[in-house]
């Protein structure tokens, strides 16, 4: 039956995580001849495969042929902590903004060229900007992406800009690398960035970024709302929301760290 090639590539895929549980089992590398053992796999089909996992980067070899996890599974398992941990601690402050703005906040995060939509708090009123989660705006036409190109400096830009070619979305798009430019680093110098109906005709947005404990932007908020109900004095709100997420997830400011 067709059922043939897809049940032989699923066995290969879990004999590789049978190695993958047995290597974690031990605290020190293990030897071929342990490993195939506790995985039930004779020692020349297990060294096929862990020579696969090698290759890409989910299992390391030892100068005495010991084997031990790689640094990409343990990558992507710290990934997995970290956008748990950000969305556990971003949330309350989400929620805390919502009920005192009463406008949708935003949690970004940034996906290539764009920024991607990976929560939000909605405001319980008729009238509000509606997100989906999981949806994609590029860079430029975001508070929170543009802060993103900021902190990459003017070669960030120039190089988002060739790629993407700066495609308008309303008459209010920056496509113009220059102008582009100068917004993103003065953005980035006063803290927070707007989205002045750049986007969406209607729509306006206040958008700060969110840094972890390696002092690196790992993701953005932002409050979106109709652009004739959008307020100045909600900046310092997102900022101080801002700030205290950052500090949760281990940020510290240059000026601290040198003390």
């Amino acid at each position: 039956m067709s059922d043939a090639k897809p049940e032989a590539r699923i066995q290969v895929i879990d004999r590789a995580a049978t190695l993958l549980d047995v290597i974690s089992r031990y605290s020190t590398p293990v030897k071929l001849k342990v490993l195939s053992a506790d995985a039930g796999l004779h020692p020349s089909t297990a060294y096929r495969i862990l020579h696969s996992l090698i290759d890409n980067r989910f299992v390391e070899r030892g100068e005495d042929g010991s084997y031990r996890l790689g640094q990409r599974l343990l990558q992507l398992s710290n990934r997995i902590h970290s956008d748990i941990e950000l969305r556990a601690v971003a949330m309350p402050y989400m929620v805390k903004l919502r009920d005192q703005l009463g406008e949708t906040i935003n949690l970004t995060i940034r996906e290539g060229d764009a920024v991607v939509y990976y929560d939000k708090a909605t405001p319980n009123r008729m009238m509000h900007v509606h997100q989906i989660i999981g949806s994609r705006a590029p860079l430029h036409v975001t508070g929170v992406g543009k802060l993103m190109l900021g902190k990459g400096g003017e070669k960030e830009i120039a190089g988002y800009a060739q790629r993407t070619n700066l495609p308008a979305y309303t008459r209010n798009t920056f496509t113009s690398l220059p102008t582009l430019t100068d917004e993103c680093l003065a953005s980035v110098e006063r803290g927070y960035a707007l989205d002045n109906e750049e986007a969406e005709i209607g729509v306006g947005c206040i958008g700060v970024l969110i840094y972890d404990h390696t002092n690196q932007p790992v993701a953005g908020l932002s409050l979106s709302a109709p652009i004739e109900r959008r307020r100045d004095e909600w900046v310092a709100d997102l900022v101080a929301a801002g700030e205290a997420i950052s500090e949760q997830l281990g940020y510290r400011p240059p000026e601290t760290a040198e003390q």
